[in-house]
């Protein structure tokens, strides 16, 4: 890598114009946005859309990524398809763009063993040169990685850390233990509402999606940890957990971040997956947008 891993990285969202095509354009502002506020970008996820973009979307969401960052930032790119063989196809696309690492979700659909796991990460792992990120996101794959199994992959030389998205403490906490001992071995916080926690317990970096939202308030929580004012890191994170409460209590992400955006006034489009919000609910996100962001 480039760089360490630390701090925030945005799960940016993927824009589209009006036809519902990439508006790269928009997506350039976002990542300035982003920048400006001391974060780095993590593309192509589940904030990115990645389900509902093809290949060569992909490529070109990383490639605009990279070269408008141009080495400001850390980037890291999601590659995790359904199957081994479509990943490691993917990731060797990706990492000639020039990434600082890539992250790899478990298959899904089809429920898989903990060896069958460790089968697939280990491919995709010898196949690429790019550092690579596991992905653990079991709601929306199916899939859980043991901390066992995670202990086990990071003897990879190519594998450097997890992304943990399930969603509770126990599960961060168990990953933290499992390779507490293991050097450069990275654990990185996906929840929004255990950010500060994350970092106190020693996460290196968090990816979050409501940071395309609240960028400031998000990174807030790092620079105040970093800074070693561990009370104003939390108080910051109590801020970013209501934000983060009141906006998925009208809707999904990635749907609700971007008509988030949209009401501040961000050309980002719509998702791309059935998700439509009435006009309750859109005042109810403006309301939302006043009180927390300033």
């Amino acid at each position: 890598m480039s760089k360490k891993i630390e701090g925030v990285l945005t799960a940016i969202v993927t824009p589209f114009d009006e036809e519902g095509a990439l508006h790269l354009e928009s997506l350039k502002q976002q990542v300035d946005r982003q920048l400006n506020a001391g974060n780095g970008i993590f593309c192509g996820g589940t904030n990115g859309e990645f389900f509902v973009l093809n290949e060569q979307e992909k490529i070109a969401v990383t490639e605009t990524c990279v070269r408008h960052v141009n080495g400001r930032a850390n980037v890291v790119a999601h590659i995790g398809e359904i199957s081994t063989r479509e990943t490691i196809r993917l990731g060797k696309q990706i990492e000639k763009l020039g990434v600082d690492a890539v992250s790899v979700i478990t298959p899904y659909f089809v429920p898989l063993k903990q060896n069958e796991l460790i089968s697939h990460y280990t491919a995709v792992a010898d196949a690429l040169s790019v550092p690579v990120f596991l992905y653990n996101i079991p709601a929306r794959t199916g899939n859980t990685l043991d901390p066992q199994t995670v202990r086990t992959l990071a003897s990879h030389p190519n594998i450097i850390g997890i992304k943990d998205s399930a969603g509770s403490y126990e599960s961060l906490s168990g990953y933290l233990n499992a390779v507490q001992d293991i050097a450069n071995f990275n654990v990185l916080n996906g929840p929004d509402s255990l950010i500060h926690k994350g970092f106190v317990d020693g996460c290196s970096a968090c990816i979050s999606g409501l940071a395309n939202v609240a960028p400031k308030e998000i990174n807030t929580i790092w620079a105040r940890f970093k800074a070693g004012d561990i009370e104003g890191s939390r108080q910051a994170q109590e801020n970013v957990t209501g934000l983060r409460t009141d906006l998925y209590s009208v809707g999904f992400s990635p749907a609700a971040v971007k008509k988030a955006l949209q009401i501040m006034g961000y050309d980002v489009g719509a998702s791309r997956y059935a998700v439509s919000f009435s006009e309750e609910q859109q005042q109810q996100i403006r309301q939302i947008v006043t009180q927390y962001l300033h």
